[in-house]
């Protein structure tokens, strides 16, 4: 419990302290007009009040990704407060903030916009199709799995789990279409403030309660679960959201087109990274509690492993009625906001690429109906041959990550051409740390070349280092030729 708290404790002063920092970094412009109003369209660039963003931010890039993401990764042990924390505060917040703020200042410009701007036109176009690709397979596994509890709940029938298929997908339809404000604006700052007050409850509960088996960080940081692979990298790749997640980058753009104003952007981005890394911090106790601390005992469910059950299990053995509804709303509001907005932001993508206004219902049908189809397409592969896309999903959160890595390197491009001094490395060190995970992990996994664990440290520290001193020899020098007019804010 200790080292929960102090870890919290770590996270507020991650918000006020270094997130003023990076903040300075960038430099937010009060009078500058952003593009909500610039480019007001009444459908993706609406002005919308700080709060209301911050809540949308917080449930797009949250879903259940904190809550199953930090349930898995607790099985590591208390290695995985370091991790939460570490991450959120100068990796993943950095991330969302910097990813955010630069589509502000390029007219709300999408992740494959930043990415061609600073890394050029050949890593934008790969970077199109490989986000493009991970916003579908969201899109469509966020419409699957919600789909299956909801059927479960309403007689388990598989006619019960392709009604709610159905539903699910005109939902997804209708929200990618209509106006950001009608229903995304209106409901997911409800749905945020679910989300929280399950967090802030269980939180209470684990006060009260005080569980003495749940393990510290003094307790040692030695691998508690080995059968799933070593804490480096496959820890760092099981806690994404919470802690890094490439996901986030495709989402601040949404927001970045209804800020009012650039000072909003510490709240919004770095501020609703902190909160999903609180909420993954709850969630990683309670679970150490339920693993390790007799927590499975006492609600009767020492067979239970699985995150799913796991949330319900603890929500309404601790907050009852109450709390299973808490659940429900978890497990099946989430993934279906996340899905939602991955459409959505699948939909700007491509109009970005096109150059095409969305304005007109029509432009939009243009761009939407492919996605859709692609969507339904992998949707049917999913119910068809489960095992099939199971295996295609294997690989997300590797693909999650390495998403993180190309948008950090485009961050310290920025960094480098607009900031001073050594300024880049709040996003470069953090980049080449992911840059190692990655290639560490696709390494010795099982989905990938199947190397020997104990060649994790040597490939990581090898990866960080080479990739380092390449960004520094060839990156820092290319850069600095730019004559001066290329190295001025937009």
């Amino acid at each position: 419990m200790y080292s929960f708290l102090i870890s919290v404790v770590l996270l507020v002063l991650g918000y006020f302290l270094y997130g003023r920092f990076v903040e300075k970094i960038f430099k937010p412009d009060a009078s500058r007009q952003t593009p909500a109003y610039a480019k007001s369209d009444g459908m993706d660039y609406i002005p919308m009040p700080g709060w209301k963003v911050f809540m949308v931010e917080l449930l797009n890039i949250a879903g259940t990704g904190p809550i199953f993401g930090a349930i898995m990764g607790a099985m590591y042990g208390p290695a995985c407060y370091i991790w939460i924390v570490i991450g959120c505060i100068f990796g993943g917040a950095v991330h969302d903030y910097f990813s955010g703020m630069i589509s502000l200042r390029h007219d709300g410009v999408e992740l494959p916009g930043i990415i061609g701007l600073y890394l050029g036109k050949a890593a934008k176009q790969v970077m199109l199709a490989f986000t493009l690709l991970l916003l579908l397979l969201v899109g469509a596994v966020f419409v699957y799995s919600p789909a299956l509890i909801l059927g479960g709940m309403t007689g388990g029938s598989n006619a019960a789990v392709m009604s709610w298929v159905v539903l699910i997908l005109l939902y997804y339809i209708i929200a990618t279409l209509l106006p950001i404000d009608k229903i995304i604006g209106r409901i997911y700052p409800v749905f945020a403030l679910v989300l929280l007050f399950m967090a802030v409850s269980l939180m209470v509960c684990l006060m009260v309660k005080w569980p003495s088996g749940i393990p510290e960080l003094w307790s040692g940081l030695q691998n508690r679960a080995p059968s799933n692979g070593p804490i480096f990298p496959c820890m760092f790749i099981t806690i994404a959201c919470g802690a890094v997640s490439g996901f986030h980058a495709t989402q601040s753009p949404l927001m970045a087109r209804c800020l009012k104003n650039e000072r909003n952007g510490r709240q919004v981005f770095y501020g609703s990274m902190v909160a999903e890394g609180f909420i993954a911090l709850v969630w990683a106790t309670v679970s150490s509690y339920f693993f390790f601390g007799g927590g499975n005992a006492e609600l009767g469910a020492t067979d239970v492993t699985a995150a799913p059950q796991v949330v319900t299990t603890v929500a309404k053995g601790w907050l009852g009625v109450f709390g299973g509804i808490l659940a429900v709303l978890g497990v099946v509001i989430a993934p279906i906001s996340t899905g939602d907005t991955a459409l959505r932001s699948a939909r700007l993508m491509l109009s970005d690429a096109m150059k095409y206004d969305q304005k007109p219902l029509k432009n939009r049908l243009v761009v939407s109906i492919p996605i859709f189809i692609v969507t339904g397409l992998l949707l049917w592969y999913n119910i068809a041959d489960t095992s099939g896309f199971d295996n295609i999903w294997r690989y997300f959160g590797w693909f999650n990550q390495t998403l993180s890595v190309f948008t950090f390197l485009a961050i310290s491009v920025y960094l480098v051409r607009h900031g001073k001094g050594v300024q880049w490395l709040v996003s470069l060190i953090p980049g080449c740390f992911m840059i190692a995970v990655t290639t560490t992990f696709i390494c010795i996994s099982k989905i990938g070349f199947n190397l020997p664990e104990a060649a994790a440290p040597y490939i990581g520290c090898g990866t960080f280092l080479v990739s380092f001193l390449t960004f520094c020899i060839f990156t820092l020098r290319k850069e600095r030729r730019l004559p001066s007019s290329e190295n001025t804010n937009k």
